[in-house]
């Protein structure tokens, strides 16, 4: 995780009856589910919501989580 970029947005959004982490770096772009950014994606604890181990590591990167 040590070239990735810094000041990205983070986003929980609902799939179904999973909280799924979704990624972009700037206000000009899509969400797009965490796991299309494979350089970022990090094992998640079995139980947790799908993208929870890349939302911290990310946080301590100075992304930013957004309210939906």
């Amino acid at each position: 995780m040590a070239d990735i970029p810094t000041n990205g947005q983070m986003l929980w959004k609902l799939e179904g009856d999973d909280r799924v982490l979704h990624l972009r770096h700037n206000d000009l772009e899509q969400w797009r589910p965490y796991e299309e950014f494979p350089q970022y994606v990090l094992p998640d604890p079995e139980g947790f919501s799908k993208g929870i181990a890349t939302f911290l590591a990310l946080l301590k990167k100075d992304w930013t989580a957004t309210r939906s």
